[in-house]
């Protein structure tokens, strides 16, 4: 048996009702308007959802060379190169590297101001070269160079007794310029059969190349240096004999 519900009728406001007599129609508000400012510096945007959103313009900002610090900064095209803020100067180093390749024309004045740098990749080339042949000599050749400075640096500052003044700065720099010969000889290595009479021959050469080189380099540079250019001459053929031996064997 079905069951009847009693549905109560439904009655439209007079204004849902666009087609009832006597409905009115309802006019659309404005949007909300915050009140304005009376300051113009101050931004207003308005709450308009159907109108652009608009804002007064603003000074754009600048970059570049505004000065910081009262002044005292400068933009990044005033700053000094990278190489120039570490204290590597590649046109010194080259002249160094062109002055010790041509020893009959050397100039001991561009040695004055010494470096490490040029040292530096000199023994990284001759380890480099040692490793192409099968030898690992990186750390016995800082050592070497280490040692053989501070050799230099004492005898020679006993000699010279008041008088001297070489630092070890400079001993390393002067000994590592001059051991480009030594890599000049580590890569003729490479196409040379080893232990034969005409890497011997070739190692020769290029320990007195060094060692004349090197010599001249104290002598000219030290204070009292002719006086002692037989011990110096002595001692330089040693270190760099000792470089040859590990081109050799």
């Amino acid at each position: 048996m079905a069951k009847e519900f009693n549905v109560p009728p439904v009655v439209f406001p007079s204004g849902g009702n666009p087609g009832a007599p006597g409905a009115q129609q309802r006019r659309p508000t404005a949007p909300f308007q915050p009140p304005r400012s009376s300051n113009p510096g101050i931004p207003f945007m308005s709450f308009d959802i159907g109108s652009a959103t608009t804002m007064t313009s603003l000074p754009a900002p600048q970059y570049g060379n505004n000065s910081i610090g009262g002044g005292m900064g400068t933009g990044f095209e005033d700053e000094p190169p990278l190489l120039e803020e570490l204290g590597i100067n590649t046109k010194q180093i080259w002249s160094k590297t062109v002055s010790i390749l041509i020893p009959f024309r050397m100039k001991p004045d561009l040695h004055e101001d010494a470096d490490l740098s040029g040292p530096f990749l000199f023994l990284m080339a001759f380890g480099l070269f040692q490793l192409l042949a099968g030898k690992l000599h990186f750390g016995i050749i800082l050592g070497w160079v280490t040692v053989a400075a501070l050799f230099l640096y004492v005898v020679f500052n006993m000699l010279a007794g008041r008088n001297g003044n070489l630092d070890l700065y400079r001993c390393l720099s002067l000994i590592g310029y001059c051991m480009l010969p030594m890599v000049i000889l580590s890569a003729v290595s490479l196409f040379v059969p080893q232990g034969g009479l005409v890497i011997m021959v070739l190692a020769g050469v290029f320990v007195i190349w060094s060692t004349r080189v090197c010599t001249r380099l104290l002598v000219e540079l030290a204070s009292c240096g002719d006086e002692h250019r037989g011990l110096i001459t002595y001692a330089c053929f040693l270190i760099y004999g000792l470089f040859s031996l590990l081109v050799m064997f």
